[in-house]
């Protein structure tokens, strides 16, 4: 049996909808016609960034207020977003990571199986792969060997496992999408990124070329590259969005689950980064140089060639100088969320690329 899902009929749960791509995604399945239903406890997500669909006050890990979400507004599906996200924070409280990412997953899991909710689309995660899934170089696929260098790709790989099966024992469909990337903000410049503490690249140097963060340190000059610095694959957050509104659709075999990469297959190292902020915003980019980070592969890039066949879809919006300068225009007048680290309060100790 084939299932499909037709846009514009049904009500969406994005959990995780306030952060900074359930946002955005709110946004795209509102302009498609359909209604995201936005399930967020606001522990690290923006109530102003609610601005599409309904907003629900509420825990992944709490059945009962999924139930009544899901129940209360005739949520067909579900894209799932909430959860922690800092890798190095996973490494010092990975109770918390696979609380919040695996055992909330379970939950998740039983609950749509009780509320017959059949397709589910699984924010996933390039860490997945880990280090030495780029020491080749060569752009990730899909297949790849999976070897979370981190608590949190570990909790990653373990979602991802634990609701394919799921779907095989009971007949539902879902994607994992798995980001490499993630960059830029609405070209309106309604929502974008607010994260405290930040810990992206492109915003940590958008601060330092504004004077509103310390001075950015790239983490290697001497990898095998064309400029010493490591190169990373950057998404635009709208090509994103625009995934998993296509994952939504997707003609599925019950029992089905897939994975795919949603990345450009195009490399930018720091250094391509600097100078794009520097250009955009016509003032340098203060930067250190610092030592290799433990892990660190030179190349970290994806194939998307599974998500261009599955879904029609491609990154349309992610040139570099477009990711900055949407981003730019969201960091000179954030309409919520912090700007720049708090005085006294600690800010991010390294950049995540």
């Amino acid at each position: 049996m084939v299932t499909e899902h037709a846009a514009g009929r049904g009500a969406v749960l994005v959990t995780g909808g306030a952060g900074y791509i359930g946002a955005q995604t709110a946004k795209v399945l509102a302009s498609k016609g359909w209604l995201p239903i936005v399930f967020d406890n606001l522990s690290s997500g923006h109530r102003e960034a609610v601005q599409w669909g309904e907003f629900v006050h509420g825990d992944v890990r709490d059945g009962t207020a999924l139930r009544d979400a899901i129940e209360g507004h005739g949520v067909t599906s579900v894209i799932h977003f909430a959860g922690l996200i800092e890798v190095g924070a996973s490494v010092v409280r990975p109770d918390l990571f696979y609380e919040h990412n695996v055992a909330a997953v379970a939950t998740l899991l039983r609950i749509t199986r009780e509320c017959s909710v059949d397709r589910i689309v699984f924010s996933s995660s390039a860490a997945v792969y880990g280090a030495g899934g780029g020491a080749s170089g060569q752009p990730l696929r899909e297949d790849g060997e999976k070897a979370p260098a981190s608590p949190y790709g570990d909790t990653k790989l373990a979602a991802e496992r634990m609701i394919a099966a799921h779907c095989a024992a009971f007949g539902h469909t879902a994607i994992a999408l798995r980001y490499f990337n993630a960059a830029g903000a609405d070209p309106e410049g309604l929502i974008g990124e607010a994260h405290y503490p930040e810990t992206h690249l492109i915003p940590l140097a958008i601060a330092a070329g504004l004077g509103g963060g310390k001075p950015l340190t790239v983490f290697g000059r001497d990898f095998d590259t064309p400029d010493g610095a490591c190169l990373r694959d950057f998404v635009h957050v709208c090509d994103l969005a625009e995934a998993h509104v296509a994952a939504l659709q997707l003609p599925m075999q019950t029992g089905r689950f897939e994975a795919m990469n949603l990345g450009t297959g195009r490399g930018h190292s720091v250094l391509e980064v600097i100078a794009a902020v520097e250009q955009v915003i016509g003032n340098p980019v203060m930067h250190v140089v610092g030592p290799r980070r433990t892990g660190d592969p030179a190349v970290l890039v994806a194939d998307p060639s599974r998500a261009r066949a599955r879904l029609g879809w491609t990154a349309r919006c992610s040139s570099l100088n477009e990711i900055v300068a949407d981003a730019v225009r969201w960091r000179r007048s954030p309409r919520y969320g912090p700007a720049t680290a708090e005085p006294g309060r600690p800010s991010a100790a390294e950049h995540k690329v």
